[in-house]
């Protein structure tokens, strides 16, 4: 098994306390790895404190002793080292020999080196015994630290692990209590409940959406299964004829629904495409060319180029939604003006139709929402065009607005970010 993927398949508390018990245990047997040169240097330096309280022994500056007493056992270059002022020690089996000196005059100007000596008992044992415990403790910590970490890491994880279960848990539109302390269960409780926010409002304009769906399908299906039992219950060839072209009528009717509803579908689930410099001069010209209208279709804009930073998919979806709209309610003519202001683009439609009432204004560019006193006439909408043309238009940080026009009808403003 490859060790990262087992590593990582791990519980967090199990790698947590591993790294924590690994990183203790490394730190204190290099600790231990220095322990015969701290436990003879604390020695060392306990002995030259007593040394300076003894009595020295006299020697020649070649090292023979001038005191009567026994020779010590220097080599020629401890001599050296201790008439140079540094200390010597020497290995003697399990103990060591502590020397010091210093060179002094006698009274006729001869120098002499004052040796300054000790025994330290047992040195070699203490260091080997103290390696071997400071081992032992090391690992014996190291167990301490990796359950103390263990304990510590479950006792932070519970109430993270109880924020899980209450959140799976929670009804529609109810929300996770949030911590009054400033630290990261606060912080996690803030991003579940605007999740679960997210989560409800996705929720409920999909309920919305399906029971509209549900709505506006069953008119033309119904119609159409209306006339089919018609056709079957009365076999006139003459009256069939002006069935199937009826059905024929409302087939077109339900296949430009479910595009309008597809298309409306993929705009709220999918990622924006990537934004990109989009010429809005161009492309009003070429959605104009596309409408199939006898109206009067007329372009203001100005000479130069109208770039707007969206993707040229979304820009051809508004401006034809645009026109068609408009086309659906004018009596003769269609305007198109396009005004860059400041960091915008102004893209406005006018049409000399009856126009939006006031209080419609605000809810036309809701899903499935048409004016009741328009239904049926020549428009065949649902009420999805302006919600698309909203949707995308928002989405790029721009906005959508309905007034009067100067002909009397319906103006539509959009505000697109320039590029």
């Amino acid at each position: 098994m490859n060790p990262r993927r087992w590593w990582l398949r791990r519980t967090l508390r199990f790698r947590i306390t591993v790294v924590a018990t690994g990183v203790a245990l490394l730190c204190l047997l290099a600790f231990t790895g220095l322990a015969p040169a701290l436990i003879g240097l604390i020695q060392i330096t306990a002995v030259d404190q007593e040394l300076a309280k003894s009595d020295p022994r006299l020697l020649d500056v070649a090292g023979s002793p001038v005191d009567g007493g026994p020779p010590l056992p220097l080599t020629a270059q401890d001599i050296r080292a201790l008439r140079s002022g540094e200390p010597v020690l020497r290995m003697d089996g399990e103990s060591a020999l502590r020397f010091r000196g210093r060179v002094v005059f006698a009274g006729d100007g001869t120098p002499r080196l004052e040796v300054y000596a000790s025994t330290l008992l047992g040195y070699g044992k203490a260091n080997t015994l103290g390696t071997r415990w400071l081992a032992v403790a090391a690992v014996l910590v190291a167990v301490l630290v990796g359950i103390a970490t263990w304990l510590a890491v479950r006792s932070s994880l519970r109430p993270v692990e109880r924020m899980r279960v209450a959140a799976a848990e929670l009804p529609h539109g109810q929300r996770l209590p949030v911590p009054l302390a400033r630290d990261e269960l606060q912080a996690l409780a803030e991003a579940l409940n605007a999740l679960l926010t997210r989560r409800d409002e996705a929720s409920d304009r999909l309920r919305r959406f399906t029971g509209d769906a549900a709505h506006e399908l069953r008119s033309p299906v119904a119609s159409v299964r209306a006339q089919a039992e018609v056709a079957v219950a009365h076999p006139d060839p003459d009256f069939s004829i002006e069935v199937l072209e009826s059905v024929v009528e409302e087939s077109i009717r339900l296949s430009a629904l479910v595009e309008s509803l597809l298309i409306l579908a993929r705009a709220d689930t999918g990622a924006p495409p990537r934004a990109e410099a989009v010429d809005l001069v161009l492309e009003a010209e070429a959605a104009m060319s596309r409408l199939d209208t006898e109206l009067l279709v007329r372009l203001t804009a100005p000479p130069s180029a109208c770039l707007v930073s969206a993707a040229r998919s979304e820009v051809e979806l508004v401006l034809d939604n645009l026109l068609r709209n408009a086309a659906r309610y004018a009596y003769s003519t269609i305007t198109l003006t396009l005004v860059p202001v400041g960091r915008d683009v102004r893209l406005i439609v006018d049409d000399d139709g009856h126009g939006i009432p006031l209080e419609h204004r605000t809810k036309v560019f809701d899903r499935f929402y048409r004016v009741e006193e328009d239904r049926g006439r020549r428009s065949g909408g649902f009420g999805l065009g302006l919600a698309l043309v909203s949707h995308l238009v928002q989405r790029r940080g721009g906005s959508v607005r309905a007034a009067e026009s100067p002909a009397g009808g319906a103006r539509l403003e959009i505000r697109w970010p320039s590029w």
